[in-house]
């Protein structure tokens, strides 16, 4: 008896809650000050805010001449029959991208004659029912951030007024639908650090072999060459071998037919050519390089000439002698002595005029070219490039067929040339103190010089091709900056930054979208 006693006024009292709640629930929405309703419209005119206590059945809503400058997320949401929303002579700037989240029955939207100069992506994507949207009156900044309303515009079944740009200038007055440059200029790249190696370094080789890419990295202060493999499941470079030394300064790999051989310069013992061994996965000495005709080796140039290949070691030291190496099918002999006692610092192969052509850079001279003599297939001086002392390096490129050279100076501006009525001429003056490394290299149709400096940031730059000058593009920081190298794998792409003072650094080459 007493349980029950406890219990009925309980239950009773709960009762009386839900019929309470019922009520509370049948109770009509008062229509709000600034508005008029019917059963099946709202109307409000000058309001300072949307309005939350609006009948949920409605059909149409039409907010206009307000003072109110934010549509917030899901202000609609409330609202699931409506078909019609007139939002229109307000002074709204801003609207959240869930702000019509719900309204799948909307046909008519009108947001004209409003302060809006951006809408954010996707805002329209829940308006299932879509048939008409008004635009008009806005203030609509063309640039990346209406890219992806751009694209909309050409998919949507929807029909939508025409929206005019308020700017930037170029585009005042022109219509979003019009406008054909943002493939271009909403999409521009980045290098980002991808991976860093814990050593120091001065120069750096690329090579794929069977599907495979690797790198070979010149560490004169570890007494090796290091090379790694890109590993295709971790995405990063890893260990694979390690040649050891003394004092090492270049690793330069030749690949012919299926072998694989690894010039290895050093300046102290002698340098090496290395062989790829498959049954030990690792390289073995193959054969030495005279010690009489390489001394203080500086850099090694690979190339191909009639089917046959060749490298030139190019040596920096007084009593050096830059010496042409020739495969002969057995190994690798001594072919031609270029010239001796001014102390080569860079050898670089071009094709002038479909001739091959050499580059000898000097610390003793301007830099020299020497062209192949098809008779007596040997190289012979040409010319020189004048007024150029004190050039470090040479490195060859081109640009819709153009060819480039750019020349590294320590001392002075480093040069970008032009091949141009049988002659290079200048085409920019990059400042360079202090500078070891000048590298011009392509990612994705882009076209990049990576400057190296011991005494600042390095610099990026970008070919401009409408200006027709590179232009500094990004800054990085590496300790004594030794060379720039591009490698390429698994659609990705990277630059190795040597370092003589710090650690190698690896950064990968990124596309930006600035409509995002």
């Amino acid at each position: 008896m007493k349980a029950h006693i406890i219990k009925e006024p309980l239950l009773i009292f709960i009762l009386l809650g839900c019929i309470q709640n019922t009520a509370q629930l049948k109770k009509p929405v008062r229509c709000p000050s600034t508005c008029s309703c019917t059963k099946e419209s709202v109307i409000c005119v000058g309001s300072s805010w949307i309005p939350k206590t609006i009948p949920s059945d409605i059909s149409s809503l039409s907010l206009v001449n307000g003072t109110f400058s934010e549509i917030k997320d899901r202000m609609f949401s409330h609202l699931p029959s409506l078909q019609l929303l007139f939002i229109e002579g307000n002074k709204i700037e801003t609207i959240s991208r869930h702000a019509f989240r719900g309204l799948r029955d909307l046909t008519h939207l009108s947001l004209a004659n409003n302060y809006i100069k951006t809408l954010p992506r996707d805002i329209f994507s829940d308006l299932d029912s879509l048939i008409e949207l008004d635009l008009r009156g806005n203030r609509f900044e063309c640039d990346c951030k209406a890219k992806w309303l751009f694209s909309w515009l050409k998919m949507t079944n929807s029909t939508v007024s025409d929206v005019l740009c308020a700017g930037p200038p170029e585009y005042q007055g022109k219509k979003l639908n019009e406008i054909i440059s943002f493939d271009t200029d909403c999409i521009t790249t980045d290098f980002v650090v991808h991976q860093i190696l814990p050593h120091e370094s001065v120069s750096v080789d690329t090579f794929e072999y069977k599907n495979d890419v690797f790198v070979a990295i010149a560490q004169p202060s570890m007494e090796n060459c290091m090379v790694l493999e890109w590993d295709h499941i971790e995405m990063n470079f890893r260990s694979y071998d390690n040649i050891t030394g003394q004092s090492i300064v270049g690793c330069k790999a030749i690949l012919i037919e299926d072998q694989v051989f690894m010039v290895v310069a050093q300046l102290f013992g002698g340098s090496h050519i290395y062989k790829y061994d498959e049954s030990w996965a690792k390289f073995t000495k193959f054969q030495d390089i005279e010690v009489s005709r390489i001394s203080k080796p500086n850099d090694i140039e690979l190339f191909q000439i009639e089917g046959e290949t060749y490298f030139v070691i190019a040596d920096s030291s007084k009593a050096g002698l830059t010496t042409v190496y020739k495969w002969n099918g057995k190994g690798f002999y001594s072919y031609q002595s270029l010239h001796e006692w001014f102390r080569d610092t860079d050898a670089e192969f071009i094709e002038i005029d479909e001739n091959p052509h050499l580059v000898l850079s000097s610390r003793s001279q301007v830099p020299l070219i020497l062209q192949w003599n098809k008779s007596t297939k040997k190289f012979t001086p040409l010319s020189d490039i004048p007024n150029m002392e004190d050039v470090l390096a040479v490195k060859s490129f081109k640009m819709k067929d153009e060819l480039y050279i750019s020349l590294t100076r320590f001392i002075g501006d480093s040069k970008i040339m032009k091949w141009a009525n049988k002659q290079f001429v200048e085409v920019q003056a990059l400042p360079s103190r202090g500078a070891m490394a000048l590298q011009p290299f392509i990612f994705k149709d882009r076209y990049y010089l990576a400057l190296g400096s011991d005494y600042t940031f390095s610099q990026i730059y970008q070919w401009n091709p409408e200006k027709k000058v590179f232009e500094k593009f990004k800054e990085i920081y590496i300790q004594a900056p030794r060379s720039f190298t591009a490698v390429s794998t698994d659609r990705r792409d990277f630059i190795f930054a040597s370092s003589f003072k710090g650690n190698t650094q690896i950064f990968e080459h990124v596309i930006v979208d600035l409509s995002l």
